[in-house]
């Protein structure tokens, strides 16, 4: 089977089977030295079937998995895709809490986890839907065991059958789980075709299968035929011995990452001459590391703007517009994607607001939270439905968006409107500093005021009031910074966005309101 941008909708295992026919013995997952072929790949996938069929799953089941990536945890996505059962991929790093909220939320009738995971949910085990199968074969409950050794009776999985359900802020707030379907997932298999997925590439992953930042490479790339390359935990010399050793052609890294690995003193000792698309998404990625990893690494770097939810989608080809790279892009073929004001009314270009986008890429809504959902709509004049995506910016008049912030980070200090990245933007440029977020907390005499948390450079210790004077030299009165304070790290999810809500969390609770 060859797939094309306007081939019928066909399933991720099914296509899975037929490169099993084709090429049995080309690789499709390796991790810490060990390979499972298509023909073994395939294999697991049907032992996992039949073992939920075996345990009563039908089309539209759920099953939740949280752990880090491992060939095991894999197979067991793909394998449950196959009997038509719905996947939960939850984050290691949630709260107990949360994961009861989540696994709830999706009804799912089994968990699987690794070690980690499962030590950690020690306190609340008495809550858990049955006791969680061991991923990496920790317990005596584990998933090797578990597996079965039959075939699975054939399931028709139609387009619009769920895929999977992705939780955003598992972390903090209240988790909404997001639904996709086989269709969604299918239109992204085909869409990867224009960037050379194919039964050739080899993927490096290291960010967690948990996250659709993620799956957009993972997925195209074993329904293409590829190999993919995972590791459990990322390393940025480790990633580079990697990438050189397997002749990686394609990666998702998120910013941090690009961060860690340009800065490495030997990065320029790598060969890195296989490589022909790198994307990034899931966080700000600044112009200046987009111009420097275009200057020193090979091939293209392109920049997805989106989110997890659906809506509009843009691309930024960074090597094709180097004079765009403080934009994320232009929005992709066939996506409608507008900015509008606090009341709701549609911005002319150049106007900055809440960016909202429609696509046919939308999520059905989250699940079980009907009022969630609304809230995250928009509908034009015309009742059109678009997907609000929380994010402030502006269009060009060439038609690429730059964003500012997200809305809730944007800080009203005094009535004027204070978007954090134009600070952050200033504070990079002090030669001492490795790493910087702005946050805005509460003031008596402002309403909020900007503060300021950096990361020195190594070997350096700069004084956080020398820092302050020299940025408030630089910038208008709305825009001086209150106070500036060292951290040894910024808060970060897996995927590299700042944990904005934990600064300011654990700044009110060290210094109340300021005056």
């Amino acid at each position: 089977m060859t797939l094309t941008a306007e081939s019928p909708f066909t399933t991720l295992p099914d296509l899975i089977a037929d490169h099993a026919r084709q090429r049995p013995q080309h690789p499709a997952l390796i991790q810490d030295g060990e390979q499972l072929d298509y023909t073994a790949l395939d294999r697991q996938m049907d032992r996992v079937a039949a073992a939920l069929q075996r345990d009563g799953f039908k089309p539209g089941d759920a099953i939740a998995i949280c752990g880090l990536n491992s060939i095991n945890y894999a197979c067991l996505f793909l394998g449950a895709l196959r009997a038509g059962v719905v996947v939960a991929p939850l984050a290691p790093s949630s709260t107990p809490e949360s994961l009861l909220t989540m696994l709830a939320d999706a009804a799912a009738r089994l968990f699987f986890v690794d070690q980690a995971t499962e030590q950690a949910l020690q306190g609340v085990r008495e809550q858990l839907p049955g006791q969680p199968i061991s991923l990496d074969n920790s317990s005596n409950n584990s998933f090797s065991y578990w597996l079965a050794d039959g075939q699975p009776e054939p399931v028709n999985i139609p387009p619009e059958l769920s895929f999977n359900v992705i939780y955003s802020s598992g972390t903090t707030g209240e988790p909404k789980g997001i639904v996709q379907s086989h269709a969604m997932r299918f239109a992204h298999i085909t869409r990867s075709l224009s960037f050379g997925y194919g039964p050739e590439s080899v993927t490096l992953i290291s960010t967690p299968l948990y996250s659709n930042t993620t799956l957009v490479s993972f997925l195209p790339t074993l329904g293409l035929g590829g190999t993919v390359l995972m590791m459990g935990k990322f390393n940025a010399e480790r990633y580079l011995t990697l990438a050189e050793q397997h002749k990686a052609t394609h990666t998702m890294l998120v910013p941090v990452q690009y961060q860690r690995i340009m800065s490495l003193p030997d990065f320029g000792q790598f060969d890195l001459s296989s490589y022909q698309v790198k994307f990034s998404t899931s966080a700000p990625f600044h112009a200046e590391l987009k111009a420097d990893i275009l200057a020193r690494w090979p091939g293209g770097l392109v920049e997805f703007y989106g989110m997890t939810e659906g809506g509009g989608s843009c691309m930024l080809p960074a090597h094709l517009f180097p004079n765009k790279l403080h934009t994320v892009g232009k929005p992709l073929e066939g996506q409608d994607m507008r900015v509008i004001d606090e009341d709701g009314n549609e911005l002319a270009v150049g106007q900055i607001g809440e960016v909202v986008g429609h696509s046919t890429a939308m999520m059905t809504g989250y699940l079980n939270k009907p009022e969630k959902t609304a809230e995250a709509e928009w509908y034009d004049a015309e009742g059109k439905r678009f997907i609000r995506t929380g994010d402030v910016g502006r269009f060009d008049e060439d038609g690429f968006l730059t964003l500012m912030d997200r809305r809730k980070d944007m800080i009203i200090s005094g009535g004027f409107n204070i978007y954090p990245s134009d600070l952050e933007q200033v504070l990079r440029q002090h030669k001492d500093l490795a790493d910087v977020t702005v946050i805005g907390v509460a003031s008596t005499s402002w309403g909020e005021t900007p503060v300021a948390y950096v990361v020195p450079q190594a070997g350096k210790a700069p004084d956080p009031e020398a820092i302050r004077e020299w940025f408030n030299a630089q910038v208008g009165k709305t825009q001086r910074l209150t106070r500036v304070i060292l951290a040894t790290e910024l808060p970060r999810s897996a995927i590299g966005k700042v944990l904005k809500r934990e600064l300011r969390d654990q700044f009110q609770a060290d210094n109340g309101v300021l005056a």
